[in-house]
């Protein structure tokens, strides 16, 4: 996989793309919010996770529609778009 940077100073460690996981994991699993967890962003994971258990299963396809719609997302954006907005960025919603 290519490693891209996270920042602009040269100092920096270079950040590896998550994006193929993250992505087939959001349409495989997308209703446990598995995918936000791999991206660091606990409160969006936990919500997911959250709705579904906690209803019984009843507000899971809801959940996994989400989770579809954010893997397509995140696997129609580059490696370096995908870092940057977020692994870097942490935008936790679409």
């Amino acid at each position: 996989m290519s490693q891209y940077q996270s920042g602009g100073s040269p100092g920096m460690v270079p950040e590896e793309s998550k994006r193929i996981v993250c992505g087939v994991v959001a349409i495989l699993l997308g209703s446990l919010g598995i995918h936000k967890f791999i991206l660091g962003m606990t409160t969006p994971g936990l919500i997911m996770l959250l709705v579904s258990v906690l209803s019984l299963g009843c507000l899971a396809p809801i959940m996994s529609v989400i989770g579809i719609i954010e893997g397509i997302i995140y696997l129609s954006k580059s490696d370096a778009e995908f870092v940057q907005v977020y692994q870097v960025g942490k935008k936790p919603w679409f």
